[in-house]
């Protein structure tokens, strides 16, 4: 297929191994800082790992923690190193060489993702994506962070909703993701691929049309 066909890509266990937050939140506060908040976020960590705390709750409890009262700037400062030093290390091979097949054929790409666009997008802008869909974060008149997110986690029916607000009446072509949180964009697709142990981790999916 040739043309401007849609593709999403989710990021953190698709593209990257593993989760790039917890990482981001090191590199701006440094191990002890950083460790402190984990240990006082704790009960709602655990809570999520167990079942019972949403998501979307003991993630913005963290992000409250540690970024409360700092500035746009300094946050995009370090959004912006982290996604040129950091991001590019941990990268799933096969699942960039098949973003890298999706861009040769003309196909538009799009990052949804629910970790925050602070890093997430000019990661994506220098790997050519189309745009990037992820979670946004709440700032106050200073222009200082609040920790809460701006709109809704982009998670889940999030991603699919914010997708269908950006394609319109076009139709999501191929969609990549690891995890029940990329389940309805992967609905949305006219060949969705949940990318884990069975294809290898993108090695054993089959050639583009």
């Amino acid at each position: 297929m040739t043309g401007k066909a849609w593709v999403a890509f989710d990021f953190d266990g698709t593209l990257r191994r593993g989760d790039s937050l917890v990482g981001f939140l090191l590199d701006l506060l440094g191990p002890a800082s950083l460790g402190g908040a984990l240990a006082f976020e704790s009960p709602w960590l655990l809570g999520h790992a167990a079942g019972w705390v949403a998501n979307d709750v003991a993630k913005e409890r963290l992000l409250r923690r540690c970024l409360r009262g700092l500035s746009r700037a300094r946050l995009q400062r370090a959004g912006d190193r982290f996604a040129a030093e950091k991001l590019p290390r941990g990268l799933r091979r096969a699942m960039v060489q098949r973003l890298r097949a999706h861009q040769a054929a003309g196909h538009q790409c799009v990052l949804v993702t629910a970790s925050p666009s602070l890093y997430t997008a000019p990661w994506a802008r220098a790997m050519g994506f189309h745009a990037t869909i992820g979670t946004e974060l709440e700032f106050d008149a200073r222009e200082l962070a609040s920790g809460r997110f701006a709109g809704l986690n982009c998670w889940g029916p999030e991603k699919a909703r914010r997708l269908r607000e950006l394609l319109g009446e076009q139709t999501l072509e191929y969609a990549y993701g690891d995890t029940r949180g990329d389940r309805e964009m992967l609905a949305m697709a006219r060949r969705g691929w949940l990318v884990g142990r069975a294809n290898a981790w993108g090695e054993g999916l089959p050639r583009l049309d």
